[in-house]
């Protein structure tokens, strides 16, 4: 069985546990977006990458790279939607901790496992989730997580124990806590907290609050 080293980010992820994810937000807003999470207690926020083009794509660059700017240290900021090597080089160019991506590609692994950054490939059979592992993944998000439900987790870590899983996809302020108690270790918060339509309307404290009530769930 491969040993994994601890990445430096773990332990700070396995105790703030949550990831706030931005889709659709443009780099125009995406400090005050950043900053209302922050304020609700979130210190993990994904950029996930926008295919629909390629200035949508540059845009999620300029977005991780204004963060990292902005925060300076005091809150990490990742790539989403991350599905090539060359993706993993562009962000991480621009500042980005951490690799996410909806499935598990082993290259895209190797690639951020080689810039020492930190891995949460996606993942749904046990087989993906070991696979994942056996490459080097620090995290597997289990995706689309509410599909599977709480119980799946379990179901999961009894011939994986040793693999570190997040839930992503569904998970509101009413079930994070019944994901938790069931056996996942951190997660994956997206439109039910950062959305375009939150972005649009500047709904900052709104923002602040919904992202202190999923850190309050978990404490």
């Amino acid at each position: 069985m491969i040993q994994h080293e601890v990445h430096k980010l773990m332990p700070e992820l396995a105790e703030r546990k949550i990831v706030s994810i931005v889709r659709g937000v443009r780099s125009k807003d995406i400090v005050e977006a950043a900053e209302a999470v922050y304020r609700g207690g979130i210190r993990f926020l994904e950029v996930t990458f926008d295919m629909a083009s390629e200035e949508n794509s540059r845009d999620t660059l300029r977005s991780i790279a204004l963060l990292q700017e902005h925060f300076a240290g005091r809150m990490h900021i990742g790539a989403g939607t991350v599905l090539t090597p060359e993706q993993v080089e562009a962000a991480a160019k621009a500042g980005a901790e951490f690799m996410i991506s909806p499935d598990m590609d082993v290259a895209v692994i190797h690639k951020t496992k080689e810039l020492g950054l930190l891995s949460m490939p996606g993942a749904m059979t046990p087989s993906e989730v070991k696979t994942a592992w056996m490459a080097g993944a620090d995290i597997v998000k289990i995706f689309p997580a509410s599909l599977l439900g709480p119980a799946y987790v379990k179901a999961i870590k009894a011939p994986l124990s040793q693999v570190k899983l997040a839930a992503v996809g569904g998970i509101s302020v009413e079930n994070i806590r019944t994901y938790l108690d069931a056996g996942y270790d951190g997660f994956g918060i997206g439109g039910n907290l950062i959305n375009k339509d939150r972005a649009e309307r500047h709904a900052w404290d709104e923002l602040t609050r919904i992202a202190q009530a999923y850190t309050d769930a978990i404490r």
